[in-house]
């Protein structure tokens, strides 16, 4: 067996981190690499095999963050290999936009027969996250002829252009851009912790469907106009919020009344990451537009959008994409939808309970501890400073994503002070076990020391 198949399934840590190999590459990285990313602690990745990555130095850790919520089926899953392999060795590139091959229209059916809603589908491949919503975007204004969108507080559906119009994540996102899409409005989210307005939790659902009705749709933006409300089920960098199902159930009833189109940014709650294929499905509700990108091919780069086909009814050449849809990425998401179709997805629904019944008592002692929510393994914790006034403490939770890190444990923040759970969908009770224990163990260790 090679060294990867043995690698352990708990962290080993060899040296202080980061350790010398990565200081090295650390430096090469300062030199040449574009400063805008965002690194939230020095993991310098070498290789990995299932929930472990391993670092140049030989460390190995226990990912609760699968490069970001892709790597659904684990890192290298032999099976997804075996079919990049394959594939690589037969057809790397010919083009779906000009050339037809069979896995394209293959994993086109498959898409269609999964997303919700009895009327047929229709998929448009792309790269990323943020191409599917710029595709979003065109299609949605092509069909209706109307040019305004909605969006919410605290979304993010890419950087680009189109997709950072919508986004209203964090300001340092659109800062020095200068103008961007015109027609777009933002709208607050159902947030069942804080509240809509910071006040009465308990009717955050009615209060945002009160702003649209009632103010956004009478005093900024006639609905006649608005092609498309674009709605992430699970905010990914706005706190790992769940919208819920009554929020969702009364937008699509509004949205059908106006004659808007839904439109479900399941990038990263997508593809069974919460128990379910998509994320609406826990509120029955039926998009009008999926986006879909993150875990459909296991960390190769495919996105999809997937609408109703009376929808997507644009002409040749109204858009496409030279390398959307690649032969080899599709085989990594065939190969990774057979996995989760033959059990991950189950698997993730029984981990979420079993994490989330593992967490049920810590709001009663971590006083840090403000809210705990989620489904399937997309699972967030909210860090405040006091539990009654709710205060927001980014550094608290930035703290605990640094010790976890000390400690083996690969996890991230969301939105200003939430710690997002995005193992892979492939996490098992004693890998659960231990990044729970080392999570409490952090807070418990910065509650004692905000007491001395």
């Amino acid at each position: 067996m090679t060294r990867l198949q043995t690698m352990t399934r708990l962290p080993i840590l060899k040296t202080p981190l980061p350790g010398p190999e990565a200081q090295k590459i650390l430096a090469l990285d300062r030199q040449f690499v574009s400063p805008s990313y965002t690194r939230d602690y020095p993991l310098v990745a070498r290789r990995g095999q299932g929930m472990m990555v391993e670092d140049v130095d030989g460390n190995t850790f226990l990912d609760f963050a699968a490069g970001i919520a892709v790597v659904a089926t684990g890192h290298c899953h032999p099976e997804v290999v075996a079919a990049i392999q394959k594939q690589a060795a037969e057809l790397i590139h010919i083009s779906g936009t000009d050339f037809y091959y069979p896995s394209l229209a293959e994993l086109a059916q498959k898409l269609a027969s999964i997303a919700p809603g009895a009327e047929a589908k229709r998929v448009y491949f792309g790269n990323s996250g943020a191409e599917a919503v710029e595709a979003a975007i065109k299609l949605a204004k092509y069909h209706t002829k109307r040019d305004k969108l909605v969006a919410f507080h605290g979304a993010f559906h890419g950087r680009t252009m189109g997709a950072l119009s919508l986004t209203a994540s964090r300001a340092i996102q659109r800062k020095g851009f200068g103008t961007l899409l015109s027609g777009v409005f933002h709208m607050p989210f159902p947030d069942t912790y804080r509240g809509t307005y910071g006040v009465r939790p308990e009717c955050a659902s009615a209060d945002c469907l009160s702003y649209l009705e009632n103010e956004l749709f009478r005093r900024r933006v006639d609905p006649e106009e608005v092609a498309a409300i674009f709605i992430e089920p699970i905010q990914g960098e706005g706190g790992y919020l769940p919208a819920p199902p009554e929020f969702l159930q009364g937008l699509q009833r509004i949205c059908r009344r106006q004659g808007i189109l839904l439109v479900a940014d399941e990038v990263q709650s997508g593809m069974g990451r919460t128990g379910k294929w998509w994320a609406v499905e826990h509120a029955g509700v039926e998009p009008d537009i999926i986006c879909t990108a993150k875990g459909i091919a296991s960390g190769m780069p495919l996105s999809a959008v997937i609408a109703r086909a009376s929808v997507m009814d644009w002409p040749p050449g109204a858009h496409a994409s030279t390398f959307g849809g690649n032969p080899v990425c599709i085989a990594a998401s065939l190969a990774t939808m057979r996995l989760l179709e033959r059990g991950y997805i189950a698997n993730a629904a029984r981990m979420g309970e079993f994490i989330l019944g593992r967490m049920a008592d810590w709001r009663e002692k971590h006083k840090i501890v403000g809210d705990i929510r989620g489904k399937g393994v997309m699972i967030g914790i909210e860090i405040v400073r006091d539990q009654k006034t709710k205060e927001k403490a980014p550094d608290l939770r930035n703290r605990l994503v640094q010790m976890g890190f000390q400690k083996g444990l690969l996890v991230l923040g969301s939105g200003d002070t939430t710690l997002r759970l995005a193992p892979p969908l492939i996490v098992e009770e004693e890998q659960a076990d231990f990044a729970l224990n080392v999570l409490e163990g952090c807070i418990t260790e910065l509650e004692e020391g905000s007491r001395q």
